[in-house]
């Protein structure tokens, strides 16, 4: 629920009220007891996030683990270096790849 601000406009009371959005607003001045205050616009409250990141702890699947540096690398290029095909140059005889040794 927010907090809103009033102010009289007789006796030039200033004051702060927590109540709903759907209340209707505030007439009667607590000071004079006159029927003469206005609601103010606020600018509101500046939203503030702290922690490492909220998105990756608040919303997470229980039993899931947070990927690892390798793990996005892999995800963001889908073919490995080996697999991309060679752009061919116009004119030009297409060559075959170079040969890699087999992984121990």
């Amino acid at each position: 629920m927010p907090t809103y601000e009033y102010e009289c406009t007789k006796c030039g009371h200033h004051f702060e009220q927590f109540q709903s959005m759907r209340d209707v607003p505030l007439r009667k001045c607590p000071k004079c007891k006159k029927a003469a205050l206005k609601r103010l616009v606020g600018g509101g409250a500046g939203l503030i996030f702290k922690g490492s990141g909220f998105y990756i702890t608040d919303y997470r699947k229980p039993g899931q683990t947070r990927p690892s540096e390798g793990d996005s690398k892999a995800a963001a290029d889908p073919k490995p270096a080996a697999e991309a095909k060679p752009a061919k140059a116009e004119g030009a005889k297409a060559s075959p790849p170079p040969a890699t040794s087999p992984k121990k």
